[in-house]
């Protein structure tokens, strides 16, 4: 607070304060305030709002508890969300180190660009891409085919077209913050821990991920968050036993007409959500002026 004092002077850093206080109480604060006050009181005709029936209560909280399919669906999305983290950061760990230690300044250039270039696209068409991609008589089966690995095409569309739609469509969330933390690691420090005689391995384990790992949570808060608040992907890519918490909020909004209910399950998942990310903070040591870097 004090160095924007000194960088811009006391009117204009007051005036960037206020900006993103507004900022925050109006895209952040009021709606939020809103869905919590939707969540607590029940779904009534508007002639009974306000009314004696009009009350606030944890109705709507616990049907999901006592909701089996619901519960369950909610528990599977939290956990392929992690795995969806996780798998990205396989994929992404090894390309950052690569773009971050090894790449010529050339190579990083067309690297980023090739990585960069599709995101120019909307997300409901790079999703799309991959339907027709991953359909029952797409180029995926029929190549596959064509190299006799497979006799018969197989249905992708289901839990795996949604994991892989959904690592190509965060990618990016995961790889930047990791290719960020491990570019600024001097590569003085890996070539000393490789002349003592630590193996590729150990120099990673021991030199490369403690020092990105505020990179690592970053990115792993990064798409655990937006994988957990997807829609697209699973309405796309997903069959009728591979629902997402997202398309049952959905549809409490604008088939069931309960906002009341959807503003409770969307609650519920905001929670936890946080939850999950403060305790990946907690795992990785880092806080969240780490993140924000």
């Amino acid at each position: 607070m004090r160095d924007l004092y000194v960088r811009f002077g006391g009117g204009l850093a007051t005036i960037f304060l206020t900006l993103v206080l507004l900022w925050v109480a109006a895209m952040i604060v009021a709606p939020n305030i809103m869905m919590l006050d939707y969540a607590l009181r029940p779904n009534l005709p508007p002639s009974q709002a306000g009314g004696p029936l009009d009350v606030r209560s944890l109705d709507n909280i616990l049907y999901l508890a006592g909701e089996p399919t619901h519960r369950a669906i909610f528990f599977k999305t939290i956990w392929a969300s992690a795995l969806v983290a996780g798998v990205t950061l396989i994929v992404c760990y090894p390309i950052a180190y690569w773009l971050a230690q090894h790449a010529t300044p050339r190579q990083l250039g067309i690297a980023l660009m090739l990585l960069i270039v599709p995101f120019f696209i909307n997300e409901v068409l790079r999703t799309l891409a991959w339907f027709i991609l991953l359909a029952f008589r797409g180029p995926l089966n029929a190549v596959l085919q064509w190299g006799g690995i497979i006799d018969r095409p197989i249905r992708w569309q289901g839990d795996g077209g949604v994991l892989a739609g959904m690592v190509y469509a965060y990618i990016l969330f995961m790889l930047l913050p990791i290719y960020n933390a491990i570019e600024s690691l001097e590569k003085a420090q890996i070539e000393a821990a490789r002349d003592l005689g630590a193996s590729t391995a150990r120099i990673h384990r021991r030199v490369v991920i403690p020092h990105a790992k505020a990179g690592i949570a970053t990115g792993c808060v990064f798409t655990f968050m937006l994988a957990a608040g997807s829609y697209v992907a699973p309405a796309l890519l997903g069959s009728p036993g591979s629902r997402w918490f997202t398309e049952i909020i959905y549809n409490w909004f604008f088939e069931g007409g309960d906002w009341n209910r959807g503003a409770a399950y969307a609650l519920v998942l905001l929670v936890l959500c946080l939850t999950v990310v403060l305790i990946t903070l907690r795992v990785f040591r880092v806080n969240l002026a780490d993140v924000a870097k």
